[in-house]
């Protein structure tokens, strides 16, 4: 047993609280994608129920394992190379959305040649930019009201790569551009200079809108939300499973509706949660995505510096913002948006890219506690090495 802490406190160095909780939603995503693609095994796979489970946990240990790289590598790298993954996003998010694979009616995907497995530059794009704009305000504070020097970038930067991704994924552009205007507000940039960001997202986002493939689907998909007099097939289907499951829920892998909703492991996999595991579990999941954040904030108090701070605060924001959306979406409390549900959902690459960000709030963590024990009194330091924030 000591030989197994002395190998976590030597190896998952950072938050241990926020590990705990990465990993809690890790064995919670395997254990609810394995049944909620029961029947899409069956049918696909002649009745092989587990490959999905084979392939998803392989996709799970993977993003666990970005997770411990990004988060051995000192936070401020992130900075340097923040505009060269940025200026890289460009002509890959452009080539995407003129030859990419066309998946339901959106080109968000590119399909990595050999391996066969689909790619969104978009989860590039959000970290490179987020990135960014925490760089430019961290060394900017001294200047924020420079309009030319500061200004002009962060506004240019976030509007071109919301309207690109905009183009074919609506939703993800808009929780990227709602998580730029909330960097920017806790960066100290001043209210009229967000405003000014505020009229740019809306004309990016209008040309986005006009010569993109997503706006006729976004104008039915809000039209059927107001609706009062139907439910659309998704959202009733939804209800169901949320009605039956109940208190205590059906059990662990007793779904009906995994058998007739859409995308029940990915854009509604909160359902399925609450229909196998009752209220109960849905508040569980909600309490994970709640801690989730706040110690991300924790990480950003413990920050010596603003770059750091800003990095973890963007990150945490922007994942449990789109599980708020996602979840909200599947109780109906908004108009249907197709975003997965991040660290539960199925998923290809996200989770890779979702692995990256979470090491780098750990990374946040873990350099700022080291650089503080380095420079406490030789009496002052503890006899381990993880923090708790």
């Amino acid at each position: 047993m000591n030989e197994v802490k002395n190998w976590l406190r030597d190896n998952l160095k950072g938050d241990p609280i926020l590990w705990g909780i990465v990993l809690s939603f890790s064995l919670i995503s395997i254990a609810v994608v394995y049944s909620a693609t029961g029947t899409l095994a069956y049918k696909k796979m002649s009745g092989n129920t587990e490959y999905y489970l084979f392939k998803h946990s392989s996709l799970i240990f993977l993003g666990l394992a970005f997770v411990w790289l990004a988060h051995k590598v000192n936070y401020k790298y992130y900075a340097k190379l923040s505009l060269l993954a940025l200026v890289f996003s460009v002509p890959l998010l452009i080539y995407t959305y003129l030859k990419g694979s066309n998946i339901n009616e959106a080109s968000r995907w590119l399909t990595i040649p050999i391996i066969n497995q689909t790619f969104q530059p978009s989860d590039l794009a959000k970290l490179a930019l987020i990135s960014y704009l925490a760089s430019m305000l961290s060394k900017r504070q001294m200047n924020i009201t420079n309009f030319k020097e500061t200004l002009i970038p962060l506004v240019l930067w976030s509007g071109l790569i919301c309207g690109l991704i905009a183009m074919s994924n609506i939703s993800t552009g808009l929780l990227l551009f709602m998580t730029c205007l909330l960097l920017m507000f806790i960066g100290r940039v001043p209210f009229k200079q967000i405003m000014i960001m505020i009229v740019v997202g809306a004309i990016f986002g209008t040309i986005a809108l006009t010569i993109g493939q997503r706006m006729q689907t976004a104008i039915s998909r809000i039209e059927n939300f107001m609706d009062p007099t139907q439910t659309v097939f998704q959202l009733e289907q939804s209800y169901i499973a949320i009605a039956t499951g109940g208190v205590v829920g059906k059990g662990p892998g007793n779904s009906d509706q995994r058998n007739f909703l859409p995308h029940p492991y990915s854009d509604f996999i909160y359902a399925i949660i609450i229909e196998e595991y009752g209220m109960i579990g849905g508040a569980l999941v909600l309490f994970l995505y709640l801690a989730f954040l706040y110690r991300g904030m924790v990480a950003v108090t413990n920050s010596s510096g603003a770059f750091g701070g800003l990095l973890s605060a963007g990150i945490s924001f922007s994942l449990v913002i789109q599980a708020m959306v996602n979840m909200g979406v599947a109780v109906g409390l908004g108009p249907i948006t197709g975003l997965p549900l991040p660290l539960l959902s199925m998923g290809g690459t996200s989770l890779i890219f979702t692995g990256i960000s979470i090491g780098i709030i750990l990374s946040v963590s873990r350099s700022e506690y080291e650089a503080k024990l380095a420079a406490a009194p030789v009496s002052n330091k503890p006899n381990v090495m993880s923090h708790a924030g």
